[in-house]
């Protein structure tokens, strides 16, 4: 699909992003495990947030949508007929694959193209320590067949911060005999944790040591997914470059595990306020307020290049706009998302005649540039599609998307939302 981005001078209005993906992904694991039912408002309305709940389904978990709602009655799983596919959804497989190595049967997960290039090595070391058996293609790529098996809890330090590994040996460790603890190299968000708790385990956290008890029993619950912060980034962004702007970004989720990019925005100069604070589920939520900003430069390395990870692609296109430009380091972790996105990157800001140099594990973007329209290309990729029609709005003429309904995988209205606050 082929999306058409006219220049804007103005960015205005309430708006709200949809439901939070990384908690959604987790609330519809756990509730098809959970005993009982489990209700949940504001479900993330993204194609892999999606492949999860037809993962779950597969399962065997019931699942109802009424009103917006969905509706899971959740307990033990049962053999898929089939192959289970989690498209192009890293999350889905990798955290699934946790849940698959404990139950009493075999099962097989792939994707689609992109998810079968991308290294399953991370979820598959700690997997097998615990005791799973797990096949890959190649020893490493999907799709995987796991072999179900009782599993042992273990002692496990990260070798590079994952949320989603350490959520795969989590959920893998409330069906283990013993403790499972995750020891991390810098803290990573904690929607697991948070969600475990809510649904009744016995889980502690002391600074980055999580420990989670034997014995897991949970249950299912009333939930409301908070709004999804990694797509507000957009928006955020698309405010930050025009000239003009007043936008309230309604029922966020404000985590303090992903606060970081609030936190890096107001310190390159953006005028954010975070208005009627408020808590769900164990998960703080509140409204953003952003203004037009003078942006200044900024470095993003170490503990902050993992906590930035996924909005790396919408803080570029800032960076070349902003006065000082913008440096990343220690982002090797870009190479292997759904698209190699450092290079994705780097070959938009040449088609909108930006600088940019880049090194094996980031880059560094000069300040004070003019973005030229060009024909943009995704590359399949979710958050490059979102990110250059962000960018197009600050070009000197109209843009084309390549491949636009790659925004579907997170944010299906995000084009319409785009345009709703951009004229």
């Amino acid at each position: 699909m082929i999306q058409l981005i006219s220049p804007a001078r103005a960015v205005d209005g309430i708006i709200t992003v949809p439901g939070d993906k990384s908690i959604s992904h987790r609330y519809g694991m756990l509730a098809a495990i959970a005993e009982g039912t489990t209700t949940i408002d504001n479900y993330s309305t993204g194609a892999d947030c999606q492949s999860t709940l037809g993962a779950m389904a597969a399962l065997g978990a019931k699942i109802e949508r009424r009103d917006g709602r969905i509706v899971m009655e959740g307990g033990a799983l049962r053999e898929p007929s089939g192959d289970l596919d989690a498209g192009n959804s890293g999350s889905t497989i990798r955290m699934l694959s946790g849940i698959l190595a404990a139950q009493p049967f075999t099962s097989r997960i792939g994707g689609d193209e992109s998810l079968s290039r991308r290294p399953m090595q991370r979820v598959i070391g700690p997997l097998t320590q615990m005791g799973a058996s797990i096949e890959a293609r190649d020893e490493k790529f999907p799709p995987l067949t796991i072999h179900g098996r009782e599993l042992h809890g273990i002692d496990y330090t990260l070798p590079v911060a994952s949320a989603q590994v350490k959520s795969c040996v989590l959920l893998a460790g409330i069906f283990a005999k013993g403790d499972t603890i995750v020891r991390e190299p810098v803290r990573t968000r904690d929607h697991t944790e948070i969600a475990l708790q809510e649904f009744g385990a016995d889980i502690e956290v002391e600074r980055r040591v999580i420990t989670l008890h034997e014995g897991a029993k949970l249950t299912g619950r009333e939930l409301s997914v908070p709004g999804d912060l990694s797509s507000a980034a957009f928006f955020l962004v698309a405010a930050l470059l025009m000239p003009e702007a007043n936008l309230v970004i309604h029922g966020v989720g404000l985590n303090p595990t992903r606060s970081a990019l609030l936190d890096f925005l107001m310190s390159m100069g953006a005028s954010i306020k975070i208005l009627d604070l408020t808590q769900t589920g164990g998960e703080v939520v509140g409204d953003l307020r952003v203004r037009a900003s003078k942006i200044s430069g900024g470095v993003i390395e170490g503990a902050l290049a993992a906590a930035l990870i996924d909005e790396i692609p919408a803080l570029a296109v800032l960076g070349a706009a902003s006065s000082g430009g913008l440096t990343v380091r220690d982002a090797g972790e870009l190479r292997i998302k759904e698209t190699d996105r450092i290079a994705t990157i780097e070959a938009n800001f040449r088609r909108m005649g930006l600088q940019i140099e880049t090194s094996p594990d980031g880059f560094h973007i000069p300040g004070g540039q003019k973005f030229h329209a060009a024909e943009i290309d995704s590359a399949g990729d979710h958050r490059i599609a979102m990110a250059f029609a962000v960018a197009a709005l600050a070009a000197d003429g109209e843009s084309t998307i390549q491949g636009a309904d790659a925004a579907d995988v997170s944010f299906p209205e995000f084009f319409s939302t785009l345009r709703e606050i951009a004229g």
